[in-house]
C-alpha cells in the first residue's frame, strides 16, 4: 500500500442565509411582506416602524420613479455587472448602512396608511369581529328552535355533515350512521329533522342534490306566484333541459307556451343553487398595486408605491446602547443590528428588482398600454430575464403576486407574459391578442346565426393568424363563452 498527497479543486454555490432571506422577501406578496416585516421586527429590538408621516407627493419625485426610455439607476448598476444567476441580485453585504434611521422615505417612499400617529394613542388596535360559519349560524338558528332533545341531537349531527355550499354531499345513510347508535333512530326519522332545518336560513341548506334545494326553495314562494307550478315541474323532471336553455323542448315536453316556459326559467334562476356559499367566512383579499405606470409628456413612467414599501429603520435608542454594554448582551445586540442592516439592505434590492423588471415589461408591451389588449406582443420569461440581466427565477418570483396600475386596469405582472402563434407576415401574435379579437368576432356576430369555431379559426386566417380549429375551442372555453349551439339557444 502506497500513501501520496493529492490535490482537488472544487466549486460549490452556497447560498448564505442573508440570500436566502432577500429571495424569500422577493416572492412575497405586499400583504405576506408587511406580515414578515411585523413578525421580524417584534424579535428585534434594534428595528422599529417608522412612526413619522410622510408626504407621499414628495415620494412621487423619488429615485423610484424612473421613465422606461431612461437609463438604469446608478443604485442598479452594481447588480447588473457582477452578471446573470441569483447571485447577481444578491445585495453587498459588506456594506452596510450606516447607524442613522434608514427608511425609504429618503427613496420615495411613504407609509401613511401604516402610520401609527393618527388617532393610536391609546395603544388599541381595531379588531373585526370573527366572521361568522355557516355551522354557527345553523346553530344559534336551532337553539332558537323548539325541538325535542332527541330531535335535536339528530340535527347536530346533520349540521356538522353539511359542506360548504350547503349540501349533505355523503348522502342521508352515511350521517344516519354517525348518529348515536343508543338513539335508534330511522332514516325517515332522520330525513324528517333534515326537512326543518331546510326552512332554516338560509333556505334550502342541509338539501340532498340540486333537484332538492332549488324545489325547497320554490315551496317558500306564495302558492299564487305565477309560474310557479310550472317552475316545480322543471325542477322534478326537467333540469337537464334547463340546463341547455332548450325553451322549445322544454316548452313541447310540458305542453306550455314558450313565453310561459321561459318565465318559469327565470324564476328557477332568480334561486340560490349554493345556499351555504352566502356564509362563506372566508376574507375578501384586496390588491394594491406595487408599481404605477403612466404616461407623461409621451413616455411611459413606471414608479413604485410609496404606500407599498416598509418604512423600517434602526431603532436610535438600542443602538446607542450597544457601546454601553458589556459581554454577552454586546455581543447580542451587536448580532441584531447586523440582521437589521441586512434585512433593510434586501429591502432595497427587492425595490430596486421590482422597479427594474417592471421597466423591462412596459418597455416591451408599451403597445399593449397604448392600444389595448390586441395589441399584445408575446413574451416569455427568458426575455426580460436576459434585458435586466437576472435568472429566470428571480423574474417568476418578482412578477408573481406584484401588481401594476395602468390606465387600463390593475394587473398582475404574469398577465403580460404570453405565449404567441406566427402570422402570414413573419410576426407573431400573443395569445391574449388573439383571445381579444375572438371577444370582439363573438360580440359582433349575428346573435341568430352565431359564429362557430372553424368560422372564428378562418376569419382569423383571413386577417393573417393561423390558428387551428381546436386552438380556438381552448381559447373560447377559457374565456368561458358557450359554444356557436349554445349561445344560439341562449338567444
Amino acid at each position: 500500500m502506497k500513501t501520496g498527497l493529492q490535490f482537488r479543486l472544487n466549486q460549490q454555490l452556497t447560498l448564505t442565509p442573508q440570500l436566502q432571506q432577500a429571495i424569500r422577501l422577493l416572492q412575497l406578496s405586499q400583504l405576506e411582506l408587511e406580515a414578515e416585516l411585523r413578525q421580524i421586527a417584534e424579535s428585534n429590538p434594534l428595528l422599529e416602524f417608522s412612526e413619522e408621516s410622510t408626504d407621499n407627493e414628495n415620494a412621487e419625485d423619488g429615485s423610484f420613479e424612473s421613465a422606461v426610455e431612461v437609463p438604469v439607476p446608478s443604485s442598479t448598476k452594481s447588480s447588473d455587472d457582477s452578471g446573470p444567476g441569483d447571485d447577481a441580485e444578491a445585495p453587498d453585504w459588506s456594506d452596510g448602512p450606516g447607524d442613522q434611521p434608514i427608511d425609504f422615505s429618503s427613496s420615495g417612499s411613504a407609509s401613511s396608511s401604516r402610520s401609527n400617529g393618527n388617532g393610536d394613542e391609546d395603544g388599541f388596535e381595531p379588531q373585526n369581529a370573527a366572521p361568522e360559519t355557516l355551522h354557527e349560524h345553523l346553530m344559534w338558528q336551532l337553539n332558537l328552535t323548539h325541538m325535542t332533545p332527541r330531535q335535536r341531537t339528530i340535527a347536530t349531527v346533520l349540521i356538522d355533515a353539511v359542506n360548504a355550499d350547503g349540501y349533505l354531499s355523503e348522502g342521508l345513510e352515511a350521517v344516519a350512521a354517525a348518529i348515536p347508535a343508543d338513539l335508534k333512530a330511522s332514516l325517515d326519522e332522520v330525513d324528517g329533522v333534515r326537512r326543518l332545518l331546510q326552512r332554516f336560513d338560509p333556505t334550502g341548506v342541509a338539501s340532498l342534490d340540486l333537484r332538492d334545494c332549488l324545489r325547497v326553495q320554490l315551496e317558500q314562494f306564495d302558492p299564487d306566484t305565477p309560474h310557479i307550478e310550472l317552475a316545480l315541474r322543471i325542477v322534478d323532471n326537467e333540469l337537464e333541459l334547463l340546463a341547455r336553455n332548450d325553451v322549445s323542448k322544454l316548452a313541447r315536453r310540458l305542453r306550455a307556451e314558450p313565453e310561459e316556459v321561459s318565465a318559469a326559467s327565470m324564476l328557477i334562476r332568480s334561486l340560490d343553487p349554493r345556499p351555504g356559499a352566502s356564509m362563506d367566512p372566508t376574507p375578501v383579499e384586496y390588491v394594491a398595486p406595487d408599481v404605477y405606470a403612466r404616461k407623461d409628456g409621451g413616455r411611459w413612467r413606471v414608479s413604485l408605491n410609496p404606500d407599498c414599501q416598509p418604512r423600517l429603520g434602526l431603532n436610535q435608542h438600542y443602538c446607542n446602547m450597544i457601546a454601553q454594554a458589556r459581554g454577552e448582551d454586546a455581543s447580542w445586540m451587536r448580532g441584531q443590528l447586523q440582521e437589521a442592516r441586512w434585512l433593510i439592505k434586501s429591502l432595497e434590492s427587492r425595490a430596486e428588482t421590482l422597479l427594474k423588471v417592471a421597466e423591462a415589461i412596459v418597455r416591451r408591451q408599451s403597445a399593449f398600454l397604448d392600444y389595448g389588449p390586441e395589441a399584445m406582443h408575446p413574451l416569455v420569461l427568458r426575455e426580460v430575464a436576459e434585458e435586466v440581466g437576472m435568472h429566470e427565477s428571480t423574474i417568476s418570483r418578482v412578477t408573481t403576486r406584484k401588481y401594476i396600475h395602468t390606465p387600463r386596469g390593475t394587473f398582475e405582472l404574469k398577465h403580460f407574459f404570453s405565449s404567441g402563434v406566427s402570422t402570414e407576415d413573419g410576426g407573431s401574435a400573443s395569445a391574449t391578442a388573439i383571445q381579444a379579437m375572438l371577444r370582439k368576432l363573438v360580440d359582433a356576430e349575428d346573435t341568430r346565426k352565431p359564429l362557430s369555431d372553424q368560422a372564428i379559426a378562418e376569419e382569423l386566417r383571413r386577417k393573417g393568424i393561423q390558428v387551428a380549429r381546436r386552438t380556438v375551442a381552448k381559447y373560447r372555453e377559457a374565456m368561458r363563452i358557450p359554444s356557436s349551439s349554445e349561445r344560439q339557444r341562449a338567444n
